[in-house]
C-alpha cells in the first residue's frame, strides 16, 4: 500500500511538472488564454500604440516567448525613440538580429503596389505620420510569383488570390510573419506622404 501511495504521489508530481512546463508554451494555450495575455499588453514594454486586429495572436505569442529579449528590445526602441525626428536610415538595435529602417515615401496606386513576403525576418510596421492601406493575405493565398525569393534581400513579390486592405495610421501598428503576404504603401484617397518605421525581427 505504501509503495502504491508513493507511486501515485510521484505520478501526480510528474504530471504537475509537465502541466507547469506546458503552461509556459503558448503553442499549448487556448485561444482564451492567448487573448488574455495579448490584451494585457505587458509585452509592449510601455509603448502606447495599439496592435492592429489583423495580427495573428498565437503566432506572435509563440515567437515572443521564443525570443523574448529580442521582442522586448524592439518595443523598447519604439517606446524610447522620438520617431518623428529620427533620420531616414537604418538603425541597428541588435545587429542583424534586430534593426529598424526609417523611410518616407509617397503612397502608391493599387496597380503599382505588389504583395511581398519574407522568410528570415518578421516585420513590425508602424506609420509614424500620414495614412496608407496595408494589403494582407495568408501566404497560402499566393497566386503568381512576380519576383522569386531573393535570400540576400529576404523578399519575394507575388500576386494573391484574395487579400484584405487595412488602414494604417499612427494610432496602431502591424506585425507580419513569414506566413503573411503583405502589400504596404497603398494610397487612401489621394497619393500622400508617409513616414514609417519597420522593425525587422530575425526569425530563429
Amino acid at each position: 500500500m505504501k509503495n502504491l501511495f508513493l507511486k501515485i504521489m510521484a505520478l501526480t508530481s510528474f504530471l504537475g511538472f509537465i502541466g507547469c512546463k506546458s503552461s509556459t508554451d503558448p503553442a499549448t494555450w487556448s485561444s482564451k488564454k492567448i487573448d488574455k495575455w495579448f490584451e494585457k499588453g505587458e509585452w509592449l514594454n510601455g509603448w502606447t500604440v495599439s496592435p492592429d486586429a489583423s495580427i495573428n495572436r498565437k503566432v506572435f505569442a509563440v515567437s515572443y516567448f521564443k525570443n523574448k529579449e529580442r521582442w522586448d528590445k524592439a518595443f523598447t526602441f519604439l517606446k524610447n525613440s522620438d520617431l518623428s525626428k529620427l533620420e531616414i536610415k537604418r538603425y541597428n538595435i541588435d545587429g542583424d538580429n534586430l534593426y529598424a529602417p526609417v523611410s518616407e515615401y509617397l503612397t502608391k496606386n493599387e496597380e503599382d503596389a505588389r504583395y511581398e513576403a519574407h522568410q528570415k525576418y518578421i516585420d513590425i510596421q508602424y506609420v509614424i505620420s500620414g495614412v496608407e492601406q496595408m494589403g494582407i493575405a495568408p501566404i497560402s493565398q499566393k497566386k503568381d510569383v512576380l519576383v522569386p525569393y531573393d535570400a540576400t534581400k529576404d523578399i519575394e513579390f507575388m500576386t494573391v488570390n484574395q487579400g484584405v486592405n487595412y488602414k494604417a495610421t499612427p494610432d496602431k501598428f502591424f506585425i507580419f510573419f513569414p506566413s503573411d503576404a503583405h502589400r504596404p504603401g497603398l494610397k487612401v484617397g489621394e497619393n500622400s506622404q508617409v513616414r514609417k518605421v519597420v522593425v525587422k525581427v530575425k526569425v530563429d
